[in-house]
């Protein structure tokens, strides 16, 4: 048994999850609810074949430097801003991603957040909390999606799911993208950053972090949208200036945040700020935030790890999946 390749599984993972190597390979588990230390991480990879690896992992040069015997990194993620890949790549060790897993969910969860922001659902919680319920009174109106005007800032599988997830609604959908695709489903209509920004009532992030993207939503952006309209990030907390959003909040020409993601987060950044921006965690009536829920559906996360496994598997075995990045 001890000439089996070993996995690191960085986080903690479903029991099925970890039966999957039964026999194929040895394990080294993360049980607990948190991250390990970066220590023993690296303590961890250094030694070992292959990682399994998720958002809360910063995989560098320096790090891949320090794990001489890695044949590959099975991320359970979408997205991959952390790791470098382009350094892995160099060093023999293969990428794979979940690429299509978690677009559902990410969608749900974004209109989720829609309905929570615009029809003061936290707000409306905590007052029964606060003060008890004495019945129906003229407050706390908001808006609803019904007759409104949607605009999703990219349009890949996530955008497009979330085209979808609102069709039922009765809204009008915008969207824009850089790299139109024009085989995709028309669920939206295709517009200019200029007509989306001054047109949403709600206004939905849909795009990767990239060096293009980066701090795209600033103060210029947030100026150029529609008065009093909403905003809503289930994609990466670095899209948006936390600080020029909580300023447009404060002044009052943004009517509403609403963010499943923070730019905290964001191990690509050398520069990411270490807390979400303390104005919008006091902003209780204008703000809506959750704890990166957007895939935190168990059989979703379920069938993330497995294909996650599956591929850290087949590279061990010498095959290449088809969810490797090069």
């Amino acid at each position: 048994m001890t000439d089996l390749p070993l996995v690191v599984l960085t986080n903690r993972t479903f029991d099925d999850t970890r039966a999957l190597f039964s026999g194929r390979a040895r394990i080294i588990a993360n049980h607990l609810e948190t991250p390990w230390p970066a220590d023993v991480l690296l303590a961890h990879a250094s030694i070992a074949d292959a990682l399994m690896a998720f958002m809360p992992d910063c995989i560098d040069a320096e790090f891949l430097d320090s794990c001489p015997r890695l044949r590959v990194i099975g991320a359970a993620l979408k997205g991959f801003d952390n790791i470098d890949v382009e350094a892995a790549t160099a060093r023999g060790v293969t990428v794979t991603i979940v690429p299509d897993l978690l677009t559902r969910p990410t969608a749900e969860l974004a209109v989720g957040l829609t309905i929570a922001l615009g029809r003061h659902i936290l707000a409306g919680d905590a007052a029964i909390r606060r003060g008890g319920f004495n019945g129906w009174r003229p407050e706390f109106y908001g808006l609803g999606l019904a007759g409104s005007t949607v605009g999703i800032v990219g349009y890949g599988r996530v955008g497009q799911a979330i085209a979808r997830c609102l069709s039922g609604f009765g809204c009008r959908v915008l969207a824009c993208d850089a790299n139109w695709n024009p085989s995709v489903p028309d669920d939206a209509e295709r517009v200019t950053m200029d007509v989306l920004t001054g047109s949403a009532d709600i206004l939905i992030l849909g795009m990767p972090l990239t060096p293009a993207t980066q701090g795209i939503v600033g103060h210029a952006f947030l100026r150029s949208m529609k008065a009093g309209a909403l905003l809503i990030n289930p994609a990466r907390g670095s899209l948006v200036d936390e600080a020029a959003v909580a300023d447009a909040l404060e002044s009052g020409h943004l009517g509403g945040y609403a963010a499943d993601v923070f730019a905290c987060e964001d191990w690509a950044r050398g520069d990411r700020p270490r807390e979400i921006e303390p104005r919008l965690l006091s902003m209780t009536t204008k703000t809506v935030l959750t704890p990166h829920l957007g895939s935190a559906v168990v059989e979703s996360r379920r069938a993330i790890e497995y294909s996650a496994a599956d591929s850290i598997l087949r590279v061990l075995a010498g095959e290449k999946p088809e969810t490797a990045l090069a």
